[in-house]
């Protein structure tokens, strides 16, 4: 998600208007509600500096914002935060081991992804009874969606995979 769509999601959740926000930036007035559109839509970018004040005014961490970099811890536990915000990923404990589910009834994009986590799930256990080499397996995380059988939108796979 990027940061416009990051912007007006914590914008809503704390009740506030394009004005409201633009002018606790120290916005005029006049174009305090121009500027937050022109931020949502992804027009235009705020700089850091923005970034933070959005932040501290929205009461988030300036992650919380940013484009997620997955290859940090913390950018990694914002993607997942904002996967819960979005899609319903929902973390739990199963016999003392932590797990993310999906609420599937939160949207149609939450039911989706769980659609999807469940073909990724049995592509996974045929890796694991040892019904799909490690190959077939890579192959088919590295080439989702296309030898995704479960997805009606894909291409089908050759009759050789799996």
């Amino acid at each position: 998600m990027a940061i416009g769509e990051r912007i007006h999601f914590f914008r809503l959740l704390r009740g506030m208007t394009q004005k409201y926000l633009g002018m606790a930036l120290g916005f005029p007035e006049k174009s305090a509600d121009v500027r937050l559109a022109q931020y949502e839509t992804g027009s235009r970018t705020p700089k850091a500096d923005l970034t933070a004040a959005l932040a501290k005014v929205l009461d988030v961490s300036p992650h919380a914002l940013s484009v997620p970099d997955i290859d940090s811890y913390v950018g990694l536990m914002h993607t997942l935060f904002t996967l819960e915000d979005n899609y319903g990923l929902k973390i739990s404990e199963i016999d003392g081991e932590v797990c993310l589910k999906v609420d599937m009834r939160k949207n149609k994009d939450a039911a989706r992804l769980h659609e999807m986590l469940c073909s990724w799930q049995q592509a996974a256990a045929m890796l694991e009874a040892g019904e799909i080499s490690k190959e077939d397996y890579d192959k088919w995380r590295y080439h989702y969606p296309e030898f995704d059988k479960a997805q009606t939108y894909v291409k089908v796979p050759p009759q050789d995979f799996f």
